[in-house]
């Protein structure tokens, strides 16, 4: 799952139980849907990626630099500390909403496209609930 800043799901997709998450980066990127606002050009992509040390491969960090945004990811094997799980902790808050659903927490579903339309339901109603607290009404 790929978050903005104040943890709404941008994007999510589902993989095998044993799969690395870095698999998934790019694809969770160009999964992004584009932004509507302003007339011109729309922007299609976040100006910056925070990660963990699971995603540090100079491979990953040169694609993301190659979609236009700048990778701010920790560095395996330097001490903790680099300030990263101030925005990390986003992304956590969003899977335990997630994890609110009892279909989401286990997975029960044989069929993947069944858990998959869970998760997008999921991610919906986390979006509508978030715009729900905030509108003025």
């Amino acid at each position: 799952m790929i978050t903005d800043g104040t943890g709404i799901p941008l994007a999510a997709t589902l993989t095998g139980g044993n799969r690395h998450d870095v698999t998934q980066l790019m694809p969770l990127i160009h999964a992004i849907p584009a932004v509507r606002g302003r007339r011109g050009r729309p922007r299609r992509r976040p100006q910056r990626l925070y990660a963990d040390r699971a995603y540090d491969h100079d491979k990953y960090r040169k694609l993301v630099r190659a979609a236009g945004i700048t990778p701010l990811i920790a560095r395996r094997g330097q001490e903790h500390g680099s300030g990263l799980g101030v925005h990390r902790w986003v992304v956590e808050g969003a899977f335990a909403l997630l994890h609110w659903f009892r279909r989401l927490r286990i997975r029960w579903e044989i069929r993947d496209d069944i858990h998959e339309a869970f998760l997008t339901l999921g991610c919906a109603i986390i979006c509508w609930r978030r715009l729900k607290a905030h509108s003025i009404c």
